[in-house]
């Protein structure tokens, strides 16, 4: 597939590579040529020094012979002129644009990205997408991730084992003997920043983050199975009111009713506005590093602490700031993902990464095969893939452990009828089964070929 990223940053740097890396043909633009060349250097992808939206730029880039075009730059107005350019003169068939400005977004211009207008096939909000992300994880307490598949039927929940976790040191083979109503698999273990493939032998340490898929009537008992049996949170304190706060503090208002939410924003005028956009939350104006706002803000009753400003050092030192007056968890906007490994020491309990976020809301609609949704975890682990078998499928008619599938993939969970089923080596998979499987980043290629639609089922 020849795919042309528009936007060396963060975001378009990780679906470079995350694409590279399966053997695609990619080709980056970017007007730093500085940019270009990091990326180049590293990657196997072709890099353009110019102005994505130029038609003579895209033409150097091979927008001709393109299956896909993404435009993640900074400018929203560029990755929308780029889709423009890319369908109106090079028919480029799919185009992807990040689009961060809400006023695009009302709902009173939804024409404007019709076919006819600004051909622009999806549109990426990552403030909308990193709220929903946060909200998700507020659901389950201890949970550091947790991802809903098959329309909610199933959660992919990630969490860390510690020193109270009762099943430490335990053969992973022992937990259907130890749990036999529970529907649970272990997806993958992350240990000391190392993938473990969960193979039967092996068996959890503290200090271990462990992803793994259940039934969603089950999330409970399944995070009590790792000892996480922290309540919900009633009482939540969110810093900064930009999009990101003033999105969750909205998810929060209309879809948890019993849930309060006091906002704390720096920027008087922003406070305003978000004081004016909700309804029955607090929206306090201050500076979250001082003890007397966050003394305000009541952080020492707060079950969560939520940082999301546009500042990681602020959202780091305000979330300690607010576990060391009482706060029972500190979630933490980081975009710097280098810093990511070294929050957890210092007793954040959830890193949120918005370019991971982002990346992963992309990587849905670039993948192929019968492929229903993406979901990458964590740098270099690995995607959650939500997948339909066909009757075309080598899946089909096999049981697992006669399937030979590739190293680095694990099925976790089927849902065929509207009914969960945790698989176990005996059992078959059958045409239109929807396929819960973690791939490791080297699988991924054989999962698109395992669900890729043979020209013979037509």
């Amino acid at each position: 597939m020849k795919v042309v990223v528009c936007g060396a940053g963060q975001v378009g740097s990780n679906i470079a590579r995350h694409l590279a890396t399966e053997a695609n043909h990619v080709t980056i633009i970017d007007h730093a040529p500085d940019l270009v060349r990091k990326i180049s250097d590293s990657l196997e992808v072709r890099g353009i020094v110019g102005h994505a939206s130029h038609p003579g730029v895209l033409e150097r880039a091979g927008a001709r012979d393109a299956d896909m075009l993404i435009a993640v730059t900074h400018s929203d107005e560029v990755n929308m002129v780029a889709c423009q350019v890319a369908a109106s003169l090079f028919n480029v068939p799919t185009r992807i644009a990040r689009v961060r400005s809400q006023n695009y977004l009302q709902p009173a211009w939804a024409d404007l990205f019709s076919r006819e207008n600004l051909p622009i096939d999806v549109i990426i909000s990552p403030e909308a997408e990193i709220a929903r992300a946060i909200s998700r994880r507020l659901q389950v307490p201890g949970a550091f991730d947790n991802i809903p598949l098959a329309e909610g039927r199933v959660q992919v929940i990630g969490v860390r084992c510690t020193e109270e976790c009762p099943i430490l040191d335990t053969p992973l083979r022992q937990l259907t003997e130890l749990f036999p109503d529970l529907n649970i698999v272990i997806l993958a273990i992350l240990r000391g920043g190392e993938a473990v493939l969960p193979r039967g032998e092996e068996r959890l340490k503290a200090g271990d983050d462990v992803y793994f898929v259940v039934d969603s009537a089950q999330v409970a008992r399944g995070m009590a199975a790792f000892g996480h049996e922290e309540p919900e949170a009633h009482r939540i304190v969110i810093v900064g009111g930009g999009n990101i706060g003033l999105y969750l503090a909205q998810e929060i208002e209309n879809e948890h009713p019993g849930v309060s939410a006091k906002v704390i924003e720096q920027n008087k005028e922003r406070a305003e506005f978000a004081a004016q956009s909700l309804s029955r939350s607090v929206v306090i104006h201050g500076n979250a590093l001082e003890a007397e706002i966050l003394e305000e803000a009541n952080a020492e009753a707060a079950e969560a602490v939520v940082a999301v400003t546009n500042d990681d050092e602020v959202n780091i030192l305000s979330s300690l700031l607010a576990k060391r007056a009482g706060a029972r968890r500190a979630m933490t906007l980081v975009s710097n993902m280098s810093y990511e490994p070294l929050i957890a020491t210092l007793g954040v309990d959830v890193v949120v990464v918005p370019q991971a976020i982002t990346v992963s809301t992309i990587l849905q609609h670039v993948r192929r095969g019968r492929i229903r949704s993406v979901h990458s975890l964590r740098e270099n682990l690995g995607e959650v893939i939500e997948a339909e078998a066909m009757e075309t499928s080598r899946l089909i008619g096999r049981a697992i452990k006669d399937a030979d599938l590739p190293k680095g993939i694990v099925i976790g969970a089927l849902i065929r009828d509207d009914r969960v089923i945790i698989p176990r080596l005996d059992t078959v998979v059958k045409a239109k089964d929807r396929v819960i499987i973690f791939a490791r980043p080297e699988a991924i290629r054989a999962v698109e070929k395992i669900f890729a639609v043979s020209l013979q089922f037509f």
